[in-house]
């Protein structure tokens, strides 16, 4: 997240501010610090989790201070002070000033080492190696059709040909292959299947049969495999825009990446809601847990029950999008979660 996106929020969002004042004593976490210093590790999120109760609202409280320099990144030694404007919260950053041991050499500091919003970490083996994929067989990509050399699998190293990459999107192509469906629990309806991802290649000749090399692989390739544009280029992001949809949302946890029952901070999860919902990178969602049913001692019958409200059990941010559904972190969960827990905007 840069400076410039939180002022931008802020002048895009006016009627914002003064919802938030009025919330000013609920919103901040009790025992707040007055101020932080960023350290190597932070993520914009967990600075702001120090200060709010809810910490993807930072960028409502954001003060771009207008005497730093390229006042563009966080980094490591800047400083976030809490102050007032009136009863309204405000987040400041103030550039650090480390101190710097002198020697003949050229120090610099590269812009990467920017503090990121979310642990990119977390999610980056999602983001270069998880896909859905539309249609159960993958018509209208790319198919292998042979392997050099006549054989059956192929690895690193080998050749591959392929049908038909005439016009190549990329240099580099992702080979996958489609496997479980994702259902709807509430319509049974297949949402899409995930892609598994078998190996990375790179094209050596165009064609309506085109060569590839592979160039690394998790899985052999077989023929009838699928292909799409590389994953690697420009998926990863370090940087996210956390806000609320401004519609109503009513969704449901489908799947938990990571092969896990019990789903906790950190983790990712699939979600029945995608691209045709509205859904955006960095739609912050509210899960809510099933608060079941409980025995009506007044009721009309021994077996009479009431259904309790659902309650709010974690936070997720959505960080990838599909046509139908999409993948979210949870960035903070009360009690362990689980498939089937129901999400809805904030």
């Amino acid at each position: 997240m840069t400076y410039k996106n939180f002022l931008r929020l802020l002048i895009s969002l006016p009627l914002i501010f003064p919802a938030f004042a009025q919330e000013e004593a609920s919103q901040l976490r009790e025992g707040h610090p007055s101020q932080y210093v960023v350290q190597r590790g932070d993520t914009l999120w967990g600075i702001a989790d120090r200060f709010l109760n809810e910490p993807w609202r930072w960028p409502d409280v954001w003060y771009v201070n207008p005497e730093i320099e390229n006042p563009h990144l966080i980094y490591p030694g800047d400083t976030i002070l809490l102050s007032f404007d009136g009863d309204r919260p405000r987040l400041t950053g103030i550039r650090g000033r480390p101190t710097i041991r002198l020697s003949p050499s050229v120090r610099a500091t590269r812009l990467d080492q920017a503090i990121p919003t979310i642990p990119i970490d977390a999610i980056a083996p999602f983001l270069s190696e998880s896909l859905v994929l539309e249609d159960g067989e993958g018509g209208g990509l790319p198919y292998v059709v042979a392997i050099a050399g006549d054989r059956i699998l192929a690895g690193a190293g080998d050749r591959i040909f392929v049908k038909s990459i005439e016009e190549p999107e990329s240099r580099k192509y992702t080979v996958v292959r489609p496997g479980a469906p994702y259902e709807d629990p509430d319509t049974g309806e297949i949402l899409g299947y995930k892609g598994l991802v078998i190996a990375s290649t790179q094209v050596l000749s165009p064609g309506e049969v085109a060569t590839l090399a592979v160039e690394r692989s998790r899985e052999e390739i077989q023929i009838g495999d699928r292909l799409i544009p590389s994953l690697e280029d420009g998926v990863i992001q370090k940087n996210y825009l956390p806000h609320a949809p401004d519609f109503e949302v009513d969704g449901l946890i489908i799947g938990v990446l990571g092969g896990v029952s019990q789903i906790g901070q950190y983790r990712v999860v699939t979600l029945n809601r995608g691209e045709d919902d509205g859904i955006e990178v960095g739609h912050v969602l509210v899960i809510m847990e099933d608060g079941g049913e409980a025995r009506d001692p007044y009721g009309s019958s021994s077996t009479s029950t009431v259904e309790l409200p659902d309650e709010r059990a974690g936070v997720l941010m959505v960080f990838r999008t599909f046509e139908r559904v999409s993948f979210g972190l949870v960035m903070r969960a009360k009690r362990p979660l689980h498939v089937g827990d129901r999400v809805q905007e904030p």
